[in-house]
């Protein structure tokens, strides 16, 4: 009876684990509390920042001092108004604003866009506590995969919308044949598939979030998605790579994949299928998580004919990469991770409990993870980051995700990982910035035939905007809440500098450290109503 009951959960925390806990969680999530007086100014009027030395997110030169004028949430004017070092004259500056920032030695971005999250789960039910730690982090647009259930996403994306709630701006991807009020029983046809995408477009999605379905299934789904104007995304899961590869699914009009699954497939050298070991479970996620990294040498190499056509096939058709790399960065090193300086102070106890080695939990892997796991992992990763440093300098577009949620990854800490992951990969931080505000606001107004409405620094569109006292570009670690470490050379001691001061959405004006205490009081509620099974750190 015991070994039954096993089995089932086992079967749980396989594929649809994620999917399960995200629906339940839509259940049970905390209310998200209206914003308050005091939770972010504006917008103004008209609002000047002065002085600041402005990183615009096309992958440009910083310039500097510039003076930015926001009016009721757009940003109205950017001008130039002296020189480095030099004082800035009076003359010929905007005029005097109802919100005034002195931006001098500060760095002005576009807000960054993290393009696969989920909001929250069973481990971490309280929205306010995620939004919060996105935000603080500069983030201030998502796309939810789901975030959650559809019609609670749907209210979340519209309240966020409105700014009645401290959130970032919410796109709302779902998965086939899932949401409130769709009747399950009708199965899975190709035109059950059609009527899925007319149905959800008629609640209000905005795109696909897609498996490897098989062909027969995924080709009705993103032709009638692409004529219904919804994006698609696809985590092309193991079970069903073997007939939908990343090749295989971009052939039949998918715009973008998440992770590496897929990926490396449309590249075996030598076998169509990875030669895992004859005991192979994928329902036991250590044997899920620990092989795919064995696929780094099984594939046709950099610089090969094979590697280059599919860069050239997928730059072509304007296919977008959403590696998510962030999400299993503990599989190189878990000590690390496990270890993180923010997990005391800013992971709640319920989502540190999730990451710890469970057999049922979604991404609690560690059941006996080794140094050859890691050993493995970390050569994957220079197979994947190559890839990704070629595809971008071929012309493709790679944007940033981060999942967080799972594998000892805390909302928002995670999502700056990912930036750093792509600075290893050989991409310049402009390169990096790019990446995380101009690429993913084309990712997510493509779809729908507009042209974006925020993600660079330009008049006329949103006042999305993270501004800070640090240079991101010489240090992108100064991005976390934690800052970065650096020696005060007039004392000679270590100090933590950087975190980002201020974000802004849609021309409100976010004190990010106060978020962060918010979330800091939030972790220590739930300390004190529920401890931690696990001490952190």
């Amino acid at each position: 009876m015991q070994g039954r009951l096993f089995s089932k959960a086992l079967v749980v925390a396989g594929a649809v684990a994620a999917v399960l806990s995200i629906s339940v969680a839509a259940q049970q999530m905390q209310p998200t509390p209206n914003r308050q007086s005091g939770e972010g100014e504006g917008p103004f009027d008209r609002m000047v920042i002065r002085g600041v030395t402005v990183i615009d997110g096309t992958g440009a030169q910083p310039r500097g001092p510039m003076d930015v004028v926001v009016s009721q949430g757009l940003i109205q004017e950017v001008r130039s108004v002296g020189f480095p070092h030099i004082p800035i004259p009076e003359r010929g500056r905007p005029a005097k604003g109802t919100k005034e920032i002195d931006g001098t030695g500060m760095y002005l971005m576009p807000g960054f866009v993290d393009a696969h999250v989920h909001c929250g789960g069973g481990q971490a039910n309280i929205p306010e506590y995620v939004y919060k730690l996105w935000l603080a982090h500069g983030v201030t647009t998502v796309r939810g995969v789901p975030c959650g259930g559809m019609d609670w996403n749907l209210q979340q994306r519209d309240l966020s919308a409105k700014n009645q709630i401290v959130a970032p701006r919410i796109f709302a991807y779902h998965r086939p044949f899932t949401g409130d009020g769709w009747d399950t029983s009708k199965g899975m046809t190709p035109d059950t598939a059609r009527e899925w995408v007319r149905w959800a477009k008629g609640k209000g999605i905005d795109g696909l979030k897609l498996g490897a379905f098989d062909p027969e299934i995924m080709a009705p789904l993103l032709d009638e998605a692409k004529k219904q104007g919804l994006g698609s995304t696809a985590h092309l899961d193991q079970m069903g790579v073997v007939r939908m590869t990343a090749r295989d699914a971009s052939r039949l009009g998918l715009g973008s994949m998440t992770h590496y699954y897929g990926l490396f497939e449309s590249l075996l050298k030598d076998s169509s299928i990875q030669n895992f070991p004859v005991d192979q479970n994928y329902n036991d996620e250590q044997h899920r998580f620990g092989q795919v990294a064995r696929l780094y040498d099984k594939i046709h190499p950099r610089g090969s004919d094979e590697w280059n056509a599919l860069i050239k096939e997928w730059v072509d058709a304007k296919f977008i990469i959403d590696p998510t790399m962030t999400i299993y960065s503990a599989g190189r090193d878990v000590m690390r991770m496990r270890n993180a300086d923010w997990h005391e102070k800013y992971t709640a106890p319920s989502l540190w409990n999730f990451f710890q080695p469970n057999r049922v939990a979604h991404g609690a892997y560690w059941f006996d993870w080794t140094t050859e796991d890691e050993v493995q992992w970390k050569r994957f990763y220079q197979v994947w980051m190559s890839f990704l440093q070629d595809y971008k300098n071929a012309g493709g577009r790679v944007i940033t995700g981060s999942d967080s949620g799972f594998i000892y990854q805390t909302y928002g800490f995670g999502y700056i990982i990912e930036l750093e992951m792509l600075q290893e990969a050989g991409f310049h931080p402009l390169e990096v910035i790019r990446a995380a505000t101009l690429h993913g606001a084309e990712a997510m107004h493509e779809p729908m035939g507009k042209p974006i409405e925020f993600g660079i620094i330009r008049p006329g569109l949103k006042a999305d905007m993270i501004l800070m006292d640090q240079n991101p570009l010489q240090n992108l670690k100064v991005l976390y809440g934690t800052g970065a470490v650096r020696v005060n050379n007039e004392k000679n001691v270590p100090e933590r500098v950087g975190g980002i001061n201020f974000v802004v959405k849609d021309g409100i004006v976010y004190d990010a450290k106060k978020l962060l205490a918010d979330v800091a009081a939030i972790v220590e509620r739930e300390k004190r109503q529920k401890p931690s099974t696990s001490a952190q750190q």
